[in-house]
C-alpha cells in the first residue's frame, strides 16, 4: 500500500491519501481520543504521541499535530498506522449524527447555503485537508464548523470572513455574517 502525503495550509497537520476510501458520506473531525471512540481508525491515530487531532474526509485523512513534536519524527508512526488500519479490515468510523439549527421557516434559505457550501467552497478546502460543515442560521447569521486542517490554521479567519462570508452575501441577500462554532 502506497500512501501519499501532502502538506496543508496549516504547519501543524499533514494530510494523508491513502489511494482508497476512508469514509463514505461526509467527513469527521475528532480534536481528542476521548472523542474518536466511535472510530477505530481515529483510534489508532491518537495512539501515536503527539497526535492532537485527526479528520477523515472521503478519500483522506488529516493528522495534526501538537507543536513540540516535529513531522520527520510522527510521520512513519503515522504511515504505519494507517496501514495498520487497512490491513485490520474495520470500519474506520461507525455512523452518527450531525446536529443542524435553523428555524424550518428558513429551510429554502438553508437549502440554498448547503448547495453553496457544496458546489463552491467544500471541493476547495478538501484539497488542503480540510472541510467545512453547516451547523446553522439564525437571524442572518451563518454559523459553519470548521474541520481538519481548516481548524486552528491561522489563514482559516481570513478564508471564513472575507472569502466564504462574501459569497454568501452575494448570493443570498439574508445571509448578513458567517461565524465559525465548534
Amino acid at each position: 500500500m502506497f500512501i501519499q502525503t501532502e502538506p496543508t495550509p496549516n504547519p501543524a497537520s499533514l494530510k494523508f491519501i491513502p489511494g482508497r476510501e476512508v469514509i463514505s458520506g461526509g467527513t469527521v473531525d475528532y480534536r481528542a481520543a476521548e472523542d474518536a471512540a466511535s472510530s477505530p481508525l481515529a483510534l489508532r491515530l491518537f495512539d501515536v504521541s503527539g497526535v492532537s487531532g485527526v479528520f477523515l474526509g472521503s478519500d483522506f485523512i488529516t493528522v495534526t499535530k501538537a507543536d513540540d513534536r516535529d513531522w520527520a519524527v510522527l510521520k512513519p508512526m503515522i504511515l504505519g498506522a494507517i496501514m495498520e488500519h487497512y490491513t485490520s479490515g474495520e470500519v474506520a468510523v461507525s455512523a452518527g449524527d450531525e446536529e443542524e439549527s435553523f428555524d424550518p421557516a428558513d429551510a429554502e434559505i438553508v437549502e440554498q447555503i448547503k448547495e453553496i457550501i457544496e458546489a463552491r467552497v467544500r471541493p476547495v478546502v478538501a484539497r488542503d485537508g480540510g472541510d467545512i460543515v453547516f451547523k446553522g442560521f439564525r437571524d442572518g447569521v451563518v454559523y459553519l464548523n470548521m474541520r481538519g486542517s481548516c481548524s486552528g490554521c491561522p489563514s482559516s479567519t481570513m478564508t471564513l470572513k472575507h472569502g466564504i462570508e462574501n459569497m454568501m452575501r452575494h448570493f443570498i441577500p439574508e445571509v448578513q455574517a458567517v461565524e465559525a462554532v465548534q
